[in-house]
């Protein structure tokens, strides 16, 4: 039997508790190592992170939810209030009661009262025709606006966002508060990255951050649920969608043409309700053969990009009624694709002058990158123009076999 090592506390009159001695260390002594279950603790682990994380967004939504946040903006509305001179208040109601902009008012970023609507601008003379809709709209154009005006984050019953060409880096930190909006359009600005806010939007449902500078896109967007047309073409920067975006179930239509993707992101074939895929302009080599996936596709533009073949798959979808390619690489497509009469299958070549020309501009792409804003519109007019010629195409009984699109200059 083991000795035992008995110890009693000092002043106390009794025993303590009662030890067994250690044994000698040898070569013969027997030692239980403890076994544990890795995946066990890493389960148990995953789901207390489950369980906090759901806490906390509940806690997150009773917050947003409760009266407080309306206080404190209230609040903070009247601490602005009492900031600003009598006529900057006049001017500050004036624009909450209108709720539009057409034209920037001058460099001292204050809203002119006097400013006027542009009639020949359709999207205005379509707001007119409709008087209780255009009280829910913002526009804001015009290379003198830097940032977003102050006094907008007191609209929070906006419902759409029409913000281009402006000198704009960043959205405002106060785009969580509108979450009645369901159209943000801010082609053609100089954003560089979408703050993680976005996801709060959740009844977004078109976003357009086309010809921006952005170079990632925040995995919180798969947030915005009921999110039906998403475009970011033309940022030249963008190689990669997070996963998170395959939550975007409502999704129909996708435009990440002229970027640098190299193959199809991984999140776009889970977006099972895609209707048109744009992956123009881009760096792919080739096509997944699970494209098949994508049942309700019916447009597929895959043009300028360096493809040879075009997968078997594609036929497997039924829904699928148009499909642009470039043809000068491309050696090998499914039969089915090119005798389909319900199929609209189209091969647009380029020119060898354009080829050569293409060939050089891919060695100098530092100097294009330094010319970002001309070569900007130089790729906007020309997709412009693709996707007007293409659209001419639907209604034609016959497609040419192949397209060769010619850039004629003249001189007067």
């Amino acid at each position: 039997m083991c000795p035992q090592l008995v110890h009693t506390w000092p002043g106390s009159g009794h025993m303590g508790h009662i030890w067994p001695r250690p044994e000698p260390m040898g070569p013969n002594r027997k030692l239980d190592v403890p076994v544990y279950d890795l995946s066990a603790v890493r389960g148990i682990w995953e789901v207390r992170v489950k369980k906090y994380r759901t806490r906390q967004k509940k806690e997150q939504e009773r917050v947003e939810n409760s009266a407080l946040a309306r206080i404190d903006q209230q609040w903070q509305y009247r601490i602005y209030c009492k900031s600003m001179k009598a006529k900057e208040l006049q001017q500050l109601h004036h624009y909450l009661e209108r709720s539009l902009l057409t034209e920037p008012p001058p460099y001292g970023g204050h809203l002119d009262r006097n400013t006027d609507v542009q009639q020949e601008d359709p999207r205005v003379q379509q707001d007119e025709d409709h008087p209780d809709r255009k009280d829910l709209i913002f526009r804001l154009e015009g290379d003198r606006w830097l940032d977003f005006p102050r006094e907008l984050q007191w609209t929070t019953y906006l419902q759409e966002w029409h913000v281009r060409r402006t000198r704009i880096r960043q959205l405002p930190d106060f785009l969580a508060l509108f979450t009645q909006l369901t159209v943000l359009e801010i082609p053609r600005n100089l954003i560089a990255d979408l703050p993680p806010q976005i996801g709060k939007l959740a009844a977004l449902r078109r976003l357009n951050v086309s010809y921006n500078r952005l170079s990632r896109v925040p995995p919180e967007l798969g947030d915005c649920e009921k999110l039906e047309r998403l475009e970011l073409a033309g940022n030249l920067s963008l190689s990669e969608l997070p996963f998170e975006l395959s939550s975007l179930k409502q999704l129909v239509h996708l435009d990440i043409s002229e970027n640098r993707f190299a193959s199809i992101p991984i999140c776009a074939l889970r977006m099972r309700r895609l209707q048109l895929l744009d992956l123009s302009n881009n760096q792919l080599s080739d096509l997944p053969q699970d494209m098949d996936r994508l049942q309700e596709l019916s447009t597929l533009y895959v043009h300028k990009n360096s493809l040879s073949y075009l997968p078997v798959c594609l036929t497997n979808i039924s829904s699928l009624k148009m499909v642009v390619a470039s043809g000068d690489a491309l050696t090998c497509v499914p039969t089915k694709l090119c005798n389909d009469p319900e199929i609209k299958f189209i091969r647009l070549y380029d020119n060898p002058e354009k080829r050569r020309k293409k060939e050089e501009q891919e060695k100098t792409t530092n100097e294009k990158r330094r010319r970002w804003r001309e070569q900007e519109v130089k790729d906007g007019s020309e997709k412009e123009f693709m996707e007007a010629y293409i659209s001419t195409l639907k209604d034609r009984d016959t497609v040419p076999f192949s397209t060769t699109k010619v850039s004629i200059s003249c001189l007067l």
